[in-house]
């Protein structure tokens, strides 16, 4: 084998080890100076936040230091000089969504300020996320009482509200179109918001989740709420839990209101607890179909792929149920050419660049 071949052999073999766009990544932070944070991606490679991603949470990461373990999610696997662009904000960002929807569901109430004022209502910030609170969802103390409905004068009793903190519920949580909908009105007469804040699971019956579930339990459940990025059931023990939208199937989900409603029965597999909170799987019932393509495929073979995502990075394919690619956007002159050649929904043929079964890997070309 020349040296060149066992560059390029060495250089496939990295390449396959790459984390996918959009997955979250644990890793160790080795270095914070100069407006970039480095992370220590091990076996991948070094993760690099920097530029506006790094500005936009510099207060948050200031007094991060050498050592310390930190998830963020994967921009460009081969971004600039080599390292991995991720994003802190993103991973936190979707942390924080998952929260509120239990929020919501649990029907915490948050103690909140208000930080500003508008003709249609108050803005609140809960975790980052910036949040509305309608005034026709005000209690009727701190309704604005204008006669004539004068909105300047409306406008000038909101104001008053500012700096002000609030017992509020939050009533609508929608990630994809970045809405956080909170109430006051919606809040009990009980002002006590630290006991409150008690998580009505605990009261359901003694122990932590861990003393009730072991990881690996097989349970059946009912679904209690959808959200956009996953289901929420009840258990059997009285407990609720999440199916995030990735744990629902081996095959991508759009939007898992087109499969459940309240009130189905669903089987769930325990993949996850900590004393408060339990993390349940459906998908984790069936074998994963990339187990069961092994050797079906291999480099340089041409396959027929359906486009079911265009995104900045390229054009997503399904090659069959639950195992897909990535055309990346280097492939082509540009974004533009990318779009013009292939068509969402469209079939096309394909050469398979890369093919790994273990890191669930597989990247193609057009074929010519």
């Amino acid at each position: 084998m020349t040296e060149e071949n066992k560059s390029n052999s060495l250089y496939e073999k990295e390449l396959k080890k790459l984390p996918a766009v959009g997955e979250n990544i644990e890793g160790t932070v080795i270095a914070n100076e100069r407006n970039r944070l480095y992370v220590d991606l091990a076996p991948f490679g070094t993760g690099l936040i920097f530029g506006r991603e790094y500005l936009i949470i510099k207060d948050l990461i200031k007094d991060i230091i050498p050592g310390v373990k930190i998830t963020a999610k994967v921009l460009d696997p081969e971004g600039e000089d080599g390292y991995i662009e991720l994003s802190l904000k993103e991973a936190k960002e979707a942390e924080v969504w998952i929260e509120a929807a239990e929020a919501m569901k649990e029907k915490r109430v948050l103690s909140l300020p208000v930080k500003e004022a508008n003709r249609g209502g108050l803005m609140i910030n809960w975790q980052g996320l910036v949040g509305f609170l309608p005034v026709s969802q005000l209690s009727e103390e701190h309704y604005p009482k204008v006669n004539g409905g004068d909105k300047n004068r409306i406008l000038t009793e909101l104001e008053k509200l500012v700096g002000e903190k609030l017992n509020l519920n939050i009533i609508t949580v929608d990630p994809a179109e970045k809405k956080l909908i909170f109430s006051e009105k919606s809040v009990s007469g009980s002002t006590d918001s630290t006991a409150i804040k008690e998580s009505p699971k605990k009261e359901k019956s003694a122990g932590s989740m861990l003393d009730r579930y072991s990881i690996g339990d097989v349970l059946q459940a009912k679904v209690i709420g959808v959200v956009d990025f996953g289901i929420f059931v009840k258990l059997p023990a009285g407990d609720e839990g999440l199916i995030h939208i990735s744990e629902i199937s081996w095959s991508l989900i759009g939007d898992p209101k087109s499969l459940y409603k309240i009130g189905d029965e669903v089987t769930v597999k325990v993949i996850e607890i900590n004393e408060d909170k339990v993390s349940l799987s459906i998908k984790a019932l069936t074998e994963n179909p990339w187990k069961q393509v092994e050797g079906k495929y291999k480099k340089d073979d041409i396959v027929k792929a359906v486009v079911i995502k265009i995104s900045d990075h390229g054009a997503l394919v399904s090659v069959e149920e639950g195992i897909y690619g990535l055309v990346h956007v280097s492939e082509f002159k540009d974004l533009d050419e990318l779009k013009e050649k292939l068509k969402l929904g469209e079939s096309y043929d394909f050469k398979i660049k890369v093919f790994d079964v273990d890191s669930e890997k597989m990247t193609l070309a057009l074929a010519d």
